[in-house]
């Protein structure tokens, strides 16, 4: 193992200590105490190494490297962020690998003849998971265009706690701003494809469509004893018929070739006494699909059993906010030169694609991208138990490395920003 290995698994065994859980996980919720505290860890840790740190208006974390004074900057990230009793392993490995990779290019270009067509910048996405504020990927959301930074700064979680106040507590909140010309991203898959395939390095070739929607079912508080089934308006029987409903969508809409995947994240029922009949509940129902026709008919299915749940259980159900992407492929240009860079390093690899949402998401409609993965044992993850053996993330930062080498050489976007695909249209990725 090479010294820059061991000094990358020892600052990611220190950073898991912040929001460390007793069941070998973290909980690092955004803008909380250990949130604030391994932001603060980083910060530290990266201007030791010479990087400059700034923040944006909604929490972005910007650790600048300039190897090329006045040249444009391209962005490699993740989150640091997490979902409650959650793993070590999910976004916090992206945001600290690209740091160790970003020194490292600065290091291969120093006293060499080399000058550097762009700078680096790490970022550290606010609020990725969405599990205290909603919806989730929200400071890519606001970077991108898709939600303003006034909406979110006065988003607030269940305590009513604003975004702006949370950010103000833990002092990472500024109002620096930053162009970009590409973003390179790495993760742990957060499935078990890439293990059951034995690949070392997942190329990301597109993600899945996604729907997320908040539902409230409103019925009426009654007494669970002397309140007969007929005349109950049971809010919980008619949120159960919702998440049954989701399963048997997924079950429907499933072909051998595009798979659907539907799950209910999240379940506030009101006012959640043993003796009520529940009054209200919230809930979270989101479908995913491969493909953009089949999520369309699983989506649509879906809404066209509300009136039949509605009158089974005498409620009514009202839609309120939604999260939703669809699938798209990331550049070519850039699965080519990751493959190309795997090559280089004898690591095995394949073509995987996302079924998670991650901050590549939003960015790679507005710049050129390059997704990577490496291997989640058994797929575990937003889990204690969540784990990807040390060879598996010694071996993504030496590829992000490469990655990085290349692209500030200029050779996955030019100067103005614009991808180099006209040349590898043609080329077949392994």
């Amino acid at each position: 193992m090479t010294l820059n290995s061991t000094a990358f698994l020892a600052d990611f065994t220190s950073m898991s200590a912040n929001g460390a859980t007793a069941g070998g996980g973290v909980d690092r919720q955004a803008a909380t105490i250990a949130d604030g505290q391994n932001r603060n860890w980083f910060r530290g840790l990266v201007e030791g190494h010479g990087f400059t740190v700034r923040y944006d208006a909604v929490g972005n974390q910007y650790s600048m490297l300039e190897l090329t004074p006045g040249a444009p900057w391209i962005a490699v990230g993740s989150h640091l962020d997490s979902q409650p009793l959650g793993g070590r392993f999910d976004g916090a490995y992206g945001v600290l690998a690209g740091a160790h990779a970003a020194a490292r290019v600065q290091e291969s270009l120093t006293g060499s003849s080399e000058t550097a067509s762009f700078n680096i910048v790490v970022i550290n996405w606010f609020n990725e998971e969405g599990c205290r504020f909603k919806p989730s990927m929200m400071g890519s959301s606001v970077y991108t265009g898709k939600l303003s930074a006034q909406q979110v700064l006065e988003t607030t979680d269940p305590a009513g706690i604003r975004v702006r106040e949370a950010l103000e507590a833990i002092g990472t909140i500024g109002d620096f701003e930053l162009p970009v010309a590409a973003y390179v991203e790495i993760h742990i898959e957060q499935g078990r494809s890439m293990e059951d395939a034995g690949v070392s390095i997942g190329l990301v070739e597109s993600t899945w469509g996604a729907n997320k929607y908040e539902f409230i079912v409103h019925g009426d508080q009654a007494h669970t004893g002397a309140t007969i089934i007929a005349d109950r308006q049971d809010a919980l029987l008619g949120a159960s018929a919702l998440v049954v409903a989701a399963r048997e969508i997924a079950l429907e809409h499933s072909t051998d070739e595009h798979m659907v995947i539907t799950s209910c994240g999240e379940f506030n029922v009101f006012p959640n006494s043993p003796v009520v009949v529940a009054s209200r509940v919230n809930l979270l129902v989101d479908v995913r699909s491969t493909d953009p026709d089949v999520l369309a008919a699983a989506d649509a299915d879906l809404h066209a059993r509300i009136a039949a749940i509605e009158k089974m259980a005498n409620v009514s159900i009202e839609r309120g906010a939604e999260h939703v992407w669809g699938a798209k492929a990331y550049d070519h240009a850039g699965l080519k030169l990751a493959a190309d860079a795997a090559e280089s390093l004898g690591l095995t690899h394949g073509v995987v694609r996302t079924l998670a949402g991650h901050d590549s998401t939003n960015m790679k409609d507005i710049v050129p991208t390059i997704m990577l993965f490496i291997p989640s044992v058994e797929g575990i993850s937003h889990n204690e138990r969540e784990l990807t053996h040390d060879a598996d993330m010694v071996a993504g930062v030496d590829l992000l490395t490469e990655v990085l080498l290349r692209v500030v050489r200029g050779e996955f976007v030019s100067a103005s920003g614009k991808a180099q695909d006209s040349a590898l249209e043609s080329s077949a990725v392994s």
